[in-house]
């Protein structure tokens, strides 16, 4: 017999996230908003005069698809670490763990309440695009497509780290030393075709660079890599994080003592 989903209990849990997200605005919001537009002119007005096209666009029509991946990945970790941590800290998780929900109806619940956030703040970049860039996607299909897929990615990371943290400084760990790094030479910035042969390379071996370059796709109709290899790649890192975070509130992992 099919076990049947607990939505009552599910969108609960997604619109108790994105108030938070709202009591919070100040903090999750509009900082990378802020951020973003600081990127676009500084950076769009010191590089854009000097490189003319990248991948057939101006310069700040490239930059506006990696700085909106930018801040899905940083914003779907990030606050999905942190809420699943808190919810740990604060013990307001043993309420979800006595109620009739599943491991798969938390696990969901915080990954969607997350994928949603990241939408809200990726389209207001996207709309600021097109007020200041004047450029929008060409394949609207794929951008949405791209971006839930990485939200959900980073999301069930965030769900992973939550649960792993044994304190706040935890969280910042895979941030500080892996997400921030590779997202800053995975072509946010800079086309892999201006790239030295051996940091090339390096990018095949960088997660975040098939992300930034599918979600270009979107924008510019041009990749460095095959579309399809990208997809590929995106597709299973997100099945594998949401297969680990699906197992580790199945068993419980740091929520029961």
């Amino acid at each position: 017999m099919i076990a049947r989903i607990n939505h009552v209990a599910m969108l609960t849990l997604i619109r108790r996230e994105m108030v938070r997200s709202i009591k919070i605005i100040n903090q999750v919001i509009w900082p990378p908003i802020i951020t973003t537009l600081l990127y676009v002119f500084v950076f769009g007005m010191a590089l854009g005069s000097r490189i003319k096209q990248v991948q057939g666009v101006s310069y700040s029509e490239f930059l506006i698809p990696g700085l909106i991946m930018l801040q899905v990945i940083d914003s779907s970790y990030g606050e999905c670490s942190s809420s699943v941590f808190q919810g740990r800290f604060m013990n307001s998780i043993q309420e979800m763990l006595i109620a009739p929900m599943s491991a798969g109806e938390i696990v969901f619940g915080y990954v969607l309440g997350s994928l949603v956030r990241a939408l809200v703040i990726a389209n207001i970049i996207m709309v600021l695009g097109v007020i200041f860039v004047h450029t929008l996607p060409r394949d609207w299909v794929l951008y949405f497509g791209v971006m839930m897929l990485v939200a959900v990615l980073f999301s069930a990371l965030g769900v992973i780290f939550g649960l792993l943290a044994e304190k706040f400084d935890h969280i910042a760990v895979l941030t500080t030393f892996a997400i921030t790094p590779l997202v800053f030479v995975g072509g946010v910035f800079t086309s892999a075709q201006l790239l030295p042969p051996f940091l090339r390379n390096f990018e095949l071996f960088n997660p975040m660079f098939y992300t930034i370059d599918a979600f270009r796709y979107s924008y510019t109709g041009q990749s460095y890599l095959p579309l399809w290899l990208s997809l590929t790649v995106i597709g299973g890192l997100a099945c594998v994080s949401l297969g680990t975070a699906l197992r580790m509130a199945a068993v419980g992992y740091k929520l029961r003592t």
